[in-house]
């Protein structure tokens, strides 16, 4: 179906909102009055933009408080609907939007409704205009969409019809089942938005909080499905009020705007773009750092050994068990210090996986590569991690490891493995307390992208979303949201602050590694030199009070700043080493029923982080 979007869903000025819907693929646009009345350009500069970009306007929006007023007021009302038809006339826009009246001269008077539509609705037709009438949620006596209809139906011109918005339909929770009983032909224009589930009055839900489709907690797509069953042909078109989106970066956020579409399209059945290809594991992360000195001997106190180098690459391949990092010192690693800048994912089908990547808009990364190097296919995550697509020693399809050479290398047990005995990322199976691979990955969100991240995630991915949990920091509460496969082999938690900050391109990613005994894993880590983050003993008298350890277990906890947290899954134990420029790493040992990530305890690990800074 055609796409559009309000042009008030984005931010900056009237051309720069344009230029992004058309660069993003939108077929055509809401006008915002607002946005036109403080645009330079006069109405046909900007059609003539809009043609020239390949947009059509599809709406002009809003007119309000027209219906169901005292006679006086409503000659001023067609007086000002008269001027407003002109300027759509030189505009090229063919249907505006009527908003159900919230003025206080209205009444509560459905007979006078219909009558005063009937006679708006005679005037626009003069000029070959559609009226698509609106119940607003905060309607003063017209606020769901069937007590709209009625007035339509009533009012009974064929200039005259109405317009579906289902924020306004899902916030006071209609059932959109009697949609269907609408002529498709009667439904001018379909609205859509999602919101966060939240209990708040209506208006600053509705005017701060919407986000797009499958970013918030209403069933958008079912309301769809009604609509389309309806008859409805015209545009599936966006209209978000929010705060972030109205600060954020137009153009990506118009990408993600259309993605948020595309992906409603396809779980409703309109469009069949390819299929999500769920990863299956973690195949790498890859580290950036301009200094491996101080990174390495975190490694090697960690148990990890240097197993293999790129052939042709300044990269190195770390391993522990199935834990791999890269640690790459190539001219990207010299700009913004040492931090998590690629991951990759065992794909049961890489190419598949690439493919719905790219239909559903997400940046494929161009990749230079030597003519014997292993192809893989990479994009982008809207953090700007590459995310890259593997099949990792399979003999069906070129595995990442061919580019890389052994190097010799001590087992986590200090016996030398000769070059070219194994393969680059053969693994020893993983002594007591050691790493086994990698748990989850942490990964901050820039400010204004951190719903953006979980639709990209889930629907890209195909990661089931987890619900979103709020965290004290000593400067701020910070949001996180778990994206997950099903069996936990893929874990990433996505982390953001609550607003914009000075500081958010410098909060820490984190890599949390599994351990089958994280006493010894630490004792170990510290053995060999390795910082652990010191946590305060309070932390250890709250933890006395709420659970009956075992013996000695409180006190190795606080010796070596080992947290604790458990739910009906079981237990989950962790610690934290010290940060190197934005990363740092996590011990984790996970009882196999537990799906948290030590929540509880993030306000304590963040506080103590303030105050041990970065080691550069």
């Amino acid at each position: 179906m055609r796409t559009s979007i309000a042009t008030v869903s984005l931010s900056g000025a009237l051309t720069e909102k344009l230029t992004a819907a058309a660069r993003a693929g939108f077929d055509g646009v809401e006008i915002f009055e607002n946005d036109l009345l403080a645009s330079p350009l006069t109405p046909e500069e900007v059609r003539a933009r809009c043609a020239d970009l390949g947009l059509s306007i599809d709406l002009y929006q809003p007119m309000r408080d027209i219906e169901a007023v005292p006679a006086e007021e409503f000659r001023r009302n067609l007086r000002r609907a008269e001027h407003k038809f002109r300027l759509m006339e030189r505009l090229g826009a063919d249907t505006v939007l009527v908003c159900s009246s919230v003025s206080p001269l209205a009444e509560d008077d459905d007979a006078l409704a219909a009558f005063q539509l009937r006679r708006l609705a005679e005037l626009a037709e003069g000029f070959g205009i559609r009226v698509a009438y609106e119940a607003l949620a905060w309607g003063r006596h017209v606020s769901t969409y069937d007590h709209a209809w009625r007035i339509v139906e009533a009012a009974d011109h064929p200039a005259l019809g109405t317009c579906l918005d289902s924020f306004h339909i899902l916030a006071r929770g209609s059932d959109p089942k009697g949609i269907e009983d609408i002529p498709g032909e009667k439904i001018f224009f379909l609205q859509l938005a999602d919101a966060p589930l939240m209990a708040m009055d209506v208006l600053q839900w509705s005017r701060h909080y919407r986000c797009f489709p499958g970013q918030g907690g209403f069933d958008v797509a079912g309301l769809v499905g009604h609509v389309m069953r309806a008859g409805y042909e015209g545009p599936l078109s966006l209209e978000v009020f929010n705060d972030v989106f109205r600060q954020a970066e137009a153009g990506p956020t118009a990408v993600d705007a259309l993605r948020s579409l595309l992906v409603l399209q396809e779980s409703v059945g309109l469009t069949e773009p390819p299929a999500p290809v769920v990863p299956t594991g973690v195949a790498f992360a890859e580290l950036v750092t301009p200094d491996v000195e101080p990174l390495s001997e975190i490694l090697e106190a960690l148990g990890f050994a240097r197993t293999a180098r790129h052939r042709s690459k300044p990269v190195d391949l770390w391993q522990q068990g199935e834990a791999r990092l890269l640690l790459n010192t190539g001219p990207a690693a010299r700009r913004d210090g040492t931090q998590l800048a690629a991951v990759g994912l065992e794909s049961p089908d890489p190419a598949g996986a690439a493919r719905r990547a790219e239909a559903l808009l997400a940046p494929v990364l161009p990749r230079r590569r030597a003519s014997e190097d292993a192809p893989l296919d990479a994009v982008a995550a809207p953090d700007g991690t590459e995310l890259f697509f593997c099949a990792t020693d399979r003999p069906e399809l070129p595995s990442w490891t061919g580019d890389f050479e052994p190097v010799a290398h001590k087992s986590p047990v200090g016996e030398k493995s000769p070059v070219g005995q194994k393969s680059p990322v053969a693994h020893e199976s993983p002594v007591a307390g050691g790493v086994h691979r990698i748990d989850h990955l942490a990964l901050t969100q820039p400010w204004h992208q951190f719903d953006e991240a979980a639709l990209f995630h889930h629907s890209v991915l195909g990661l089931g979303a987890h619900e979103s949990v709020d965290v004290a920091d000593p400067y701020g509460l910070l949001r996180s949201r778990a994206v997950t496969n099903a069996d936990g082999s893929v874990r990433i938690a996505l982390g953001v602050g609550a607003a914009p900050s000075a500081d958010e391109g410098g909060r820490a990613q984190h890599i949390a590694l599994a351990t089958d005994d994280i006493v010894t894993a630490a004792r170990r880590f510290r053995d060999a030199g390795g910082h652990l983050l010191p946590i305060p003993a309070n932390y250890y008298d709250d933890l006395a009070a709420k659970y009956e350890l075992a013996d000695g277990e409180l006190e190795a906890y606080r010796e070596l700043g080992i947290l604790y947290d458990r739910d009906a899954g079981g237990a989950f134990r962790h610690c934290y080493t010290e940060t190197i420029g934005r990363l740092f790493f996590e011990l984790v040992q996970r009882d196999a029923g537990h799906r948290g990530y030590g929540a509880q305890n993030a306000p304590v690990r963040l506080a103590a982080q303030h105050v041990r800074r970065p080691v550069r």
